[in-house]
């Protein structure tokens, strides 16, 4: 049973890399593991790191779509490279669905070093989350 989930859950994250919009650099996609479904209506605000006053500066927010992903973050033929950190707001998410959480939000911080598009995805629960670099 577990390898079926786990298989299904690759299979979410394949078709949606696959299906990134290439006018935008930066997407991001939120898997509920423990409901085993993609997380709508969860607020993320993007923000960017300022190294001349080592601030950060707000650039956009959205709300996951139904299949839990904002694929138009940085338009592509912006300058994007820098520190970023995407804010995902959690404990709405988990308030709406009646679930006791740890995590009110998760912040992410990574940097785009080049104009290739960058995935962020989450696998989410009400206790723990993973990210890593999709493609």
């Amino acid at each position: 049973m577990k390898s079926f989930i786990v298989t299904i859950l690759f299979t979410f994250l394949w078709i949606g890399i696959s299906a990134q919009k290439n006018n935008f650099q930066l997407s991001t996609h939120i898997l509920d593991v423990s409901r085993g479904v993609p997380a709508t209506g969860v607020s993320i605000k993007l923000e960017k790191y300022s190294e001349q006053s080592k601030t950060w500066n707000f650039v956009d927010e959205k709300k996951t779509d139904t299949n839990g992903r904002i694929s138009d973050f940085l338009p592509a033929e912006n300058k994007n490279m820098g520190i970023f950190k995407l804010i995902y707001y959690t404990k709405d998410y988990f308030n709406k669905n009646n679930t006791e959480s740890f995590y009110p939000y998760i912040e992410v911080v990574f940097e785009i070093r080049d104009t290739n598009h960058y995935h962020v995805p989450i696998t989410l629960s009400a206790y723990g989350y993973s990210t890593y670099r999709g493609s």
